[in-house]
């Protein structure tokens, strides 16, 4: 019998994508929470992921650290993935490759110049920048929504939900939600209303407690 997968996780990192597809799943994992950012706060780390980023995923004795690959694995024979015999699998796929690629990424940037660097090398102009980065990149989700759709493929909701939805979500954190359009923050809101997303994060909190 495989052992239980375990998820190395910061609360509302990139790894929260991983814990709510989990929730979504039905998984099983046995999740251990570290301090953000790992590198300089949980030196031990380093054992696990040499990247010292999270997520970690392990598996098996398999290490995976990119975070929609770990969603496609827990997705696996599940609704919450699209199969290859689907229409909508090549945008499924396109979608879950933006996430990080396109929307993240920016938000990121943000993220390193508003809360990671010392107040003195803190860059408003960086951070303005790419807020207006994400917000370019961010039309793509409104334009896909302009139809009513519900979610953002084949009809129900997927991890493609869960791995834009995340970039969403982290840009509301950071005082960017004024550049998503208005059919964007609606699925939005829906993603965030899920049971498993409200059970990922009272899981986080919870064991951030302890």
């Amino acid at each position: 019998m495989s052992a239980t997968p375990i998820l190395y996780h910061c609360p509302d990192a990139r790894s929260l994508r991983c814990l709510w597809a989990a929730e979504e799943a039905g998984m099983e994992i046995d999740l251990r929470l570290l301090p953000f950012p790992p590198r300089a706060f949980a030196p031990d780390y380093r054992a696990v992921n040499p990247l010292m980023t999270v997520p970690g995923w392990v598996e098996d004795g398999r290490l995976m650290t990119e975070s929609t690959a770990i969603c496609e694995r827990i997705a696996d024979g599940t609704p919450l993935e699209v199969r290859r015999d689907e229409a909508d699998y090549w945008a499924y796929r396109n979608w879950l490759h933006r996430s990080d690629a396109t929307l993240t990424f920016p938000l990121a940037i943000m993220i390193r110049y508003t809360r990671v660097e010392p107040e003195a090398r803190r860059l408003a102009q960086a951070v303005k920048d790419y807020k207006a980065f994400f917000g370019g990149r961010a039309k793509s989700i409104e334009a896909a929504l302009a139809d009513g759709r519900e979610w953002l493929v084949a009809g129900r909701f997927t991890i493609a939900d869960i791995a834009i939805g995340y970039a969403a979500f982290l840009a509301t954190t950071l005082d960017a939600e004024d550049v998503l359009g208005e059919a964007t923050k609606s699925w939005l809101a829906r993603c965030l209303a899920r049971d498993g997303f409200a059970r990922a994060r009272a899981r986080q909190n919870v064991g951030q407690a302890e």
